[in-house]
């Protein structure tokens, strides 16, 4: 058996109605906590659905301050702002409520607010130093498996994006609370969902860290996303499968964090970057044809996935591989998101721009399972087009 690593946060809690308690949470597990920032976006703070979290670590006598000045793929003022605000407060404990911008965001102020490293410096693998404020992280989305992944994501340029890697960005804990999801909207839940699904996919055929933890997550998580993903979008008030997607998620995101993902993430961040789509759904566009293209060489696990996607699969390797493609644009047809990229704005013209870019992804591309080039590429963009 092949050596391997598997690193993941400290405590998770699943529990519908749990951030009603957080305030409890926090005096049992952090005792000596007096000074909390929340970081968030405005648009989930206006929802209400924050209050019950801030009301229960008032209640403990914690002193809260929001910043919800987050916006999806945030820029380095964002992040800069709230590092000033945590640092204003005197923090001593971070909380991250939302997607996964405001997770990531929520990381990076618990590594820089009580640290006098520049941002900048700590771009890359490992280059962050020393210890970090404590880090609760909560998910308002199923779908990026932020709070359990050691990376954050932060836009530096018009389209250009960096990432952050390293171990002190895992959560001290990650609280799932499917009632923080009720309000998500159908198209979104599916976004997210399908996200989430990729990132399963990914992690079980990541060609340099595969390991056996990460693939039973996968698989775990993958049949919790396909089997209650429709039921989430068509009845978004059933709190039993946003649970269950919230758990998916998760599970999701221990496996990706540890077998990175690949050549559908490569391909989607130009799309994001570039054309402003959300990540969920630029993975949910290039999905089929990245699977298509890998499948010469990933046909066998592929096949093992599909046993969990459509369950009674039968035929070979590439018979069931084709199947797990096509369930997978079924599930994307059935909930109504966008299936080709000229559905959201690209055309012929922008497909070298965006094979170009692609190519700049190599940290992923170098976990794809088949080698792709820059013709590859373009290939797979115009086959999604």
């Amino acid at each position: 058996m092949t050596a391997f690593a598997f690193n993941t946060v400290a405590s998770i809690v699943s529990e519908p109605g749990v951030c009603a308690r957080l305030g409890q949470l926090v005096a049992e597990r952090l005792p000596g906590t007096r000074r909390v920032l929340i970081v968030t976006d405005a648009g989930f703070l206006r929802t209400g659905l924050l209050e019950p979290a801030r009301a229960s670590l008032e209640a403990q006598g914690l002193a809260v301050r929001i910043f919800s000045d987050v916006v999806a793929d945030p820029p380095e003022q964002i992040v800069l702002a709230a590092v000033a605000s945590a640092r204003e407060h005197e923090t001593d404990l971070v909380i991250g409520f939302g997607g996964g911008s405001s997770m990531d965001v929520a990381k990076l102020v618990a590594v820089l607010a009580g640290s006098d490293q520049p941002l900048h410096q700590i771009y890359g693998i490992g280059n962050v130093k020393g210890q970090r404020l404590p880090l609760i992280q909560v998910p308002t989305t199923a779908g990026t498996g932020s709070e359990v992944t050691n990376i954050a994501i932060v836009t530096t340029g018009e389209t250009t994006k960096m990432g952050v890697v390293a171990p002190q960005l895992y959560a001290d804990l990650a609280l799932l609370d499917a009632e923080l999801t009720l309000g998500l909207p159908p198209l979104v839940t599916a976004a997210t969902g399908i996200d989430a699904m990729v990132h399963a996919i990914e992690a079980y055929t990541s060609k340099h860290k595969k390991n056996p933890l990460s693939d039973n997550l996968a698989r775990q998580a993958l049949g919790l996303l396909s089997s209650n993903l429709m039921t989430a979008v068509e009845t978004g008030s059933n709190l039993e499968a946003r649970q269950a997607m919230l758990l998916g998620a998760c599970l999701a995101g221990q496996a990706f964090s540890n077998a990175p993902v690949a050549a559908v993430h490569a391909l989607a961040y130009p799309i994001g970057g570039i054309f402003h789509v959300p990540h969920g759904l630029s993975n949910s566009l290039v999905l089929p044809h990245v699977l298509r293209f890998n499948a010469s060489h990933a046909a066998p696990l592929y096949a093992e996935l599909a046993d969990i996607v459509v369950p009674g699969a039968s035929g070979s390797h590439a018979a069931r591989t084709e199947g797990l493609i096509a369930a997978m644009q079924q599930i994307a047809l059935r909930t109504g998101i966008q299936t080709r990229l000229a559905d959201v704005g690209i055309a012929e013209a922008d497909l070298d721009r965006l094979a170009d870019d692609a190519m700049l992804q190599t940290r992923l591309l170098g976990n794809n399972p088949r080698e792709l080039t820059r013709a590859d590429a373009r290939a797979i963009y115009a086959a999604a087009l």
